[in-house]
């Protein structure tokens, strides 16, 4: 069943909640009354679309990939996420929160990130409204998304570089928590997928689900057969799949293979692991029999997380969606299949997606699908070069 919102423990059937310190709870609280508050007042509501049409630059255009569709044998339409103002999907979350944060008084925001793209669009965020903001960045993600660490820096933001760990997007989100408990008075944590304890992974559903909603009106009332998105914590997948729940769709999330779900190097979390707690709710995770959290493996920065939204565990346990996975090198050769055949150069996370429909393309053969490219690949042209060699 559709959940309009979690329920009053903050929890999608048996996954979510609120597994935080006690000096957060306080804060969580707040964020909770301000979320409702603004989101009930159509005057709140009007100023985030209005943001959305003429700084964000919605509604993103759905492209029929012709030449795309012709070589699979499969009619593939693409949401266009790539083209919304920064590049990718987050700015939706992060304008939505950099504009609830003008409702709560607070004067900083800070933000962990994997792939560069959510830090870039708080960065944006906070610039628009005039708030300090800090980044934090695993080590390993700073050093393969260089182009995105300039860009936060030319807004204004402070990237903090994050050691512990592997140094990746998990890393950064822990040292963001710890951040925020220290200095809760006057900042936010602008949590950029549907992850961490409620009310964020609600929040962050609420934000994005303006893509599938445009992607309904814009397809006029011919439904697609399959809906795919990339899921790492899974904001993007979550805004398309969401208005499509009861529509009868069959809904794929492509999590990151990694080197194959066989070597443990993935970052599989619904496919591959089980229930437990990470940042602050209950969902699927990758974790060792003594619930010790096991590193995922992606080539893409984004999808390199060991957990997913709890949203999308309901999900799963529901049969309302279904999670495949495809492999780093799938991932790298559909870059160049969509590259090569649109003229149009995905984020490596967007191409999990692509690349899932040309691996499945005989049994879609003759059937429409619909992928939410959810960013453009420009901040990962440099690592795809240096991997192919040509650097």
């Amino acid at each position: 069943m559709k959940l309009d919102r979690p329920d009053d423990r903050g929890r999608f059937g048996d996954y979510g909640g609120r597994f935080a310190p006690e000096t957060l709870m306080p804060a969580l609280d707040e964020l909770e009354r301000a979320f409702e508050k603004a989101w009930s007042d159509p005057a709140f509501v009007q100023r985030y679309h209005d943001l959305l049409t003429s700084y964000v630059g919605r509604p993103t255009p759905q492209h029929i990939a012709g030449r795309l569709s012709e070589q699979l044998g499969v009619t593939v339409i693409l949401k266009r996420e790539d083209l919304a103002h920064t590049g990718a999907h987050k700015i939706n979350n992060a304008m939505g929160q950099g504009l609830l944060v003008g409702e709560m008084g607070k004067r900083r925001l800070i933000a962990e990130t994997g792939a560069g793209q959510h830090g870039v669009a708080t960065a944006t965020a906070a610039a628009y409204f005039g708030l300090e903001c800090a980044i934090y960045m695993g080590e390993k993600d700073i050093e393969r998304q260089r182009l995105n660490v300039y860009r936060m820096r030319l807004l204004g933001a402070e990237v903090i570089p994050v050691t512990s760990g592997a140094g990746t997007l998990k890393d950064a989100t822990n040292e963001a928590m710890r951040e925020w408990v220290r200095s809760v008075e006057y900042t936010h944590y602008t949590i950029g997928s549907v992850v961490g304890p409620h009310p964020f992974p609600w929040i962050v559903r609420e934000f994005q689900k303006v893509i599938g909603e445009e992607s309904i009106v814009q397809l006029g009332g011919t439904l697609p057969d399959v809906v795919v998105a990339c899921v790492g914590g899974g904001s993007n997948a979550a805004g398309m799949f969401y208005p499509y729940l009861d529509l009868g769709i069959d809904l794929v999330g492509v999590e990151a293979g990694g080197l194959g779900i066989e070597t443990g190097k993935h970052g599989a979390s619904i496919g591959a692991g089980s229930p437990g707690v990470l940042h602050g709710s209950r969902t699927y995770m990758l974790q060792d029999a003594d619930g010790q959290v096991i590193e995922a493996h992606s080539v893409s920065a984004g999808l390199d997380y060991p957990g997913v939204g709890p949203e999308h565990s309901y999900f799963a346990d529901q049969g309302m969606a279904r999670y495949e996975s495809v492999t780093d090198a799938e991932a790298l050769d559909a870059v160049d299949l969509l590259a090569r055949t649109e003229g149009i150069i995905p984020a490596i996370e967007s191409a999990h997606a692509i690349a899932w429909v040309a691996r499945e393309r005989a049994s879609l053969a003759g059937k429409t699908v619909l992928v939410n490219l959810s960013g453009r690949g420009d901040k990962d042209v440099e690592q795809i070069a240096q991997i192919r060699g040509l650097l």
